[in-house]
């Protein structure tokens, strides 16, 4: 691990993942203080209240535009990242994230809530964008010894924003009525730091050498991020997996869904996006408060207490950053749904007992803790890491841009239906999940493979297998790709 690659790793996860998380629970705290604004305003443009049918309207926009703009954000990835670079893209949506925080933080001077609304589309679209491009990114400049740890550290960075907002979301902070215009503009500050820093450092090496056929540049970037002169591996590997895929060109999302050579891993990355979001991640953060409750928890204690989840969510996948490489992906994919299912499992028990049993209240705690541990260490961070690691650099952009809209349109999906399911069915509402949950752990035990310490060629070749297609193999690279410069010097030495 070299000092350049650490500090574009943080600058990256910090000016983008880190707004992810923050936006996704920066409005729940004072969520009672912005419905009164929201009245307010109705009020003194109408001269009548808001109607609660309105307001409850207004304010499920408020949550759900959130997701829906991170739809939209996936679906420009591809087009993106192609034309402007990974590096590129990510100081382009900068102007997103700032726009909006400036938007959201002078609204109440303005006094208007239509301008929160649709701030919250231009920050899911600034999350939509960041949560594929920052893990591309970083998974091209890692070294394949460290790209599992690497790849985790944005999701570690989105854990870290859910509890920056919930701390800073507190009552005594800026969760109150004169705070949380504050709470809602902070979001532009990380990425005013990403885009005046982030222009330092180089672009994705593959990116220049594969996409913009530039290998000196690529070169200079390979070695600013080793650390050290000889990279003549790393080229002639990239050069590889260039010869591979030489005659299927830049793949678009139609012609990703078409190949056969690569069917296997678009039906992993859907089956993981999807078992990621669809799992009751969400459900078990909108029970959580109801159950401490029950449990005994004061009402005026209980927003202390989900941050100290929040905290807990940042341990485990902190944790998941340093055992990543030594576990490997698959295991920890394995173990986390174990973990979230029988979670689920054992909870719709407890909460059908805990009127009549008194501790199955604390043994509700106890799963809501063990959930958010299991998904912390598996289902959260790896799948983006397996998206890096099971496509080649002209599948790649693609294959984010699917993996990002399962993973944005299954969010938004729960956030819709849940309610209804938590009315209709109660406590079993966590059955479901559970039978999710499972039927993505046999996905992966049976499917995906291990890619601990493997090149993105040795993968292909994994997943070729599996697919029932040859692999085209590169023999002599020297005849069809110009040598770089250090092995031309070894060359001709060894000619003379």
């Amino acid at each position: 691990m070299t000092l350049s690659l650490a500090l574009v790793a943080l600058i990256s996860a910090f000016g983008s993942s880190f707004q992810y998380g923050y936006n996704v629970s920066v409005i729940n705290s004072p969520a009672p203080y912005m419905q009164d604004f929201y009245n307010k305003t109705y009020l003194g443009r109408t001269g009548v209240p808001m109607d609660s049918g309105f307001q409850t309207l207004l304010w499920s926009l408020t949550v759900s535009m959130f997701p829906l703009g991170g739809l939209f954000g996936s679906l420009m990835v591809w087009p993106m990242v192609n034309n402007c670079g990974r590096k590129g893209t990510l100081l382009i949506n900068n102007l997103f994230s700032i726009a909006a925080a400036v938007l959201m933080g002078t609204s109440e001077l303005a006094k208007t809530f239509e301008v929160i609304i649709l701030s919250r589309v231009v920050m899911g679209i600034f999350a939509g964008l960041a949560s594929n491009v920052v893990p591309m990114f970083l998974g091209e400049m890692s070294p394949k010894n460290l790209r599992g740890a690497i790849g985790v550290v944005p999701q570690l960075f989105i854990t870290i924003g859910i509890l920056s907002a919930q701390i800073l979301g507190l009552n005594s902070i800026l969760g109150n009525a004169e705070g949380w215009p504050v709470l809602l503009g902070l979001t532009g500050i990380p990425s005013m730091i990403q885009l005046l820093t982030l222009p330092f450092f180089p672009e994705s090496p593959r990116y220049l050498l594969l996409q913009k056929g530039n290998e000196e540049q690529a070169r200079r970037a390979l070695q600013r991020l080793r650390g050290c002169e000889d990279v003549d591996d790393e080229i002639q590997e990239m050069y590889q997996e260039d010869r591979s895929e030489k005659e299927e060109g830049q793949f678009s999302v139609l012609s990703l869904f078409t190949y056969r050579g690569l069917r296997w891993q678009l039906i992993s990355i859907i089956v993981m996006m999807g078992g990621q979001q669809l799992s009751g991640v969400n459900g078990v953060f909108y029970y959580a408060d109801r159950i401490f409750e029950s449990a005994g928890v004061p009402s005026n204690s209980i927003q202390y207490v989900t941050v100290s989840i929040g905290a807990i969510n940042v341990i485990m996948t902190g944790l998941a950053v340093l055992i990543v490489e030594s576990l490997g992906r698959r295991i920890l994919l394995l173990a986390g749904f174990v973990l979230c299912s029988a979670s689920c499992a054992i909870l719709t028990l407890a909460l059908n007992l805990q009127t009549t049993i008194s501790w199955m209240s604390y043994l509700s705690i106890v799963c809501v803790i063990a959930y958010i541990i299991g998904h912390a260490i598996g289902p959260s961070p790896i799948p983006a890491v397996m998206i890096t690691e099971m496509f080649l650099q002209s599948s790649r952009p693609a294959a984010f841009m699917v993996g990002g809209s399962v993973h944005w349109l299954s969010n938004f999906t729960v956030g819709l239906v849940f309610l209804y399911m938590e009315a209709g069915l109660g406590p079993y509402s966590f059955l479901i999940f559970c039978a999710i949950c499972v039927g993505t752990l046999l996905y992966i035990f049976f499917v995906v493979p291990e890619t601990k310490n493997k090149t993105f060629m040795e993968i292909n070749r994994i997943m070729a297998k599996r697919n029932k297609v040859e692999v085209q193999e590169s023999k002599e690279l020297k005849d069809s790709y110009p040598l770089g410069r250090q092995e031309e010097k070894k060359w001709l030495s060894s000619s003379e």
